[in-house]
């Protein structure tokens, strides 16, 4: 199954961070990295007392369902020392969310895809766009279009991974 997993940090040395968590992507037995976007900062979405972050968008061919993905994912976390303390979109050594399983639309009590943000944070469409330009969503909405609503003037691209 193809998917995209958003990836984010601003704790740390970030860039080194997110390389390696693509490492940690790509060894995993059931998830294959196919391709990777350029890495970029951004400013925080939340509370502005915290440092910029650096985000990038990967692509994945995965055997994994989606609930196996997310623990995946969260165990990468993990081992990049990720707290979860209940601040909702604070400060982070390591952030992988699973933004597109397949075509598939899923609501759970653990998971939610597409990631229900998706269509609104320019540090997600643009390194999406990178890499795989015309996607069309699960409810029909495409990425071009997404991208005409969300500005790009405070993304700065960095060199690539």
């Amino acid at each position: 199954m193809k998917c995209y997993i958003g990836l984010g940090s601003n704790l740390g040395d970030s860039v080194n961070t997110l390389k390696s968590a693509l490492a940690a992507l790509q060894h995993h037995p059931g998830i294959h990295l196919t391709n990777t976007s350029s890495f970029y900062q951004s400013k925080p979405h939340g509370p502005a007392d915290q440092p910029d972050y650096i985000n990038a968008v990967a692509e994945i061919e995965t055997t994994l369902n989606p609930h196996d993905l997310l623990d995946a994912l969260q165990a990468i976390e993990q081992h990049h020392h990720r707290q979860r303390d209940g601040e909702r979109w604070g400060p982070r050594t390591l952030d992988l969310d699973l933004l597109l399983y397949g075509d598939s639309s899923i609501q759970s009590s653990r998971l939610t895809v597409p990631h229900p943000q998706i269509g609104k944070r320019n540090f997600v469409l643009y390194p999406l766009a990178e890499i795989s330009r015309n996607i069309i969503f699960p409810d029909g909405s495409t990425l071009s279009a997404h991208l005409s609503h969300v500005a790009d003037d405070d993304l700065i691209k960095l060199d690539s991974p």
